[in-house]
């Protein structure tokens, strides 16, 4: 269905990733990745408090494969 899209700025899109207006039958990922954090490892602000007493992150992951990207290319 189309539409009409007013005044858009972008100023970056570090690292890649998917702009997209309008309609979309098919979008694929061309590429993946997995990060390991513990709590409060991505918190930002001016002032963060982050009070966890216990924190274990486990980066083992029993799965083969998460997201096949094979054929996207």
């Amino acid at each position: 269905m189309p539409s009409i899209v007013g005044p858009l700025k972008i100023n970056s899109v570090d690292g890649g990733g998917t702009v997209n207006f309008g309609d979309a039958f098919y979008i694929s990922p061309k590429s993946s990745s997995k990060t390991n954090a513990g709590a409060g490892a991505f918190n930002t602000g001016m002032m963060v408090q982050t009070n966890s007493l216990l924190s274990s992150s486990n980066p083992i992951d029993p799965d083969y494969k998460d997201q096949p990207i094979v054929a996207n290319k």
